[in-house]
């Protein structure tokens, strides 16, 4: 029996499979290397995930996660693992997590829009090229941190449509000053930016919010997409903001001259598929 995790910044979600039965399976909150320490890490393990994935020692934990992008944080992320399971551990990151999850074992190219954004070309196997993502201050276009960010940025300078800003400022209960605060003093100031987005999924009917995200999307695949030599790839997207704003998602790839073939909220179905062969 293997335990498999896949982690963004925002949610964990954890799958306990025998063979291709899942036995467990348990949401828990965000891990990252590059903003929690190992103890913290641990903490976060052992209060949250239910005691049933703790019961034994399992055969191996395969470990997908954000921030997993270089050896020294992949060891960080490697012994509070091994430190609450007392078993063999893989760490790798959330792309390729997202890659085998998107096309288990076949070739492809490969996004994550959720609250971070990212792309690879997957060979069935391993990632064989990626245009950095470069994370919510320097790219990150078309992911819920993009949108926020470039919403919350037009709030403050009041570019917004004022009914829109309005009801924004009323529902969220905040001022410019605290907003500032907020998102300066965060450690994860890309969770809650990408929050902002769920107000815009309320009035995807409202031309500034269409045009936002539109354009959004728009520099996700001029910046990332038209790297790769895509025309002649698959194309798949995993995350939540991609689910929530599939159709303008769509009509951007549409416009950009590609078709997305799929469009899932989560790797796990497909890493279970994966790792149960």
């Amino acid at each position: 029996m293997i335990v498999i995790a896949d982690s963004s910044s925002t949610r964990t979600e954890w799958t306990l499979i025998d063979g291709r039965k899942v036995v467990e399976h348990a949401i828990t909150g965000g891990l990252n290397p590059y903003f929690q320490t190992r103890r913290e890490i641990s903490h976060c393990i052992r209060l949250e995930l239910p005691e049933a994935f703790f019961r034994k020692r399992w055969d191996h934990v395969y470990y997908y996660g954000a921030g997993c992008a270089n050896a020294e944080k992949c060891k960080i992320m490697e012994s509070s693992l091994v430190a609450q399971f007392k078993t063999p551990v893989t760490v790798e990151s959330n792309l390729l997590g997202a890659a085998r999850g998107l096309f288990v074992r076949r070739p492809g190219l490969a996004c994550i829009i959720g609250t971070g954004s990212n792309s690879c070309i997957y060979d069935g196997d391993k990632i064989v090229k990626n245009i950095r993502s470069l994370g919510y201050v320097l790219g990150d276009e078309g992911s819920g941190a993009y949108i926020g960010k470039s919403f919350i940025s037009d709030c403050l300078k009041e570019l917004v449509p004022k009914e829109l800003g309005d009801e924004f400022i009323e529902e969220y209960g905040i001022n410019p000053d605290e907003v500032m605060d907020e998102i300066y003093v965060n450690a994860v100031a890309s969770v809650l930016l990408s929050s902002y987005s769920a107000f815009l999924l309320k009035h995807l009917d409202h031309p500034y919010v269409h045009s936002l995200v539109y354009e959004s999307f728009m520099k996700f695949f001029t910046r990332n997409i038209a790297s790769y030599d895509y025309q002649e790839r698959e194309i798949a997207v995993v995350g939540s903001v991609a689910c929530n704003f599939s159709k303008i998602l769509n009509e951007a790839a549409k416009d950009f001259g590609i078709r997305i073939s799929k469009i899932i909220p989560s790797s796990m179905p497909g890493l279970v598929e994966y790792h149960s062969k």
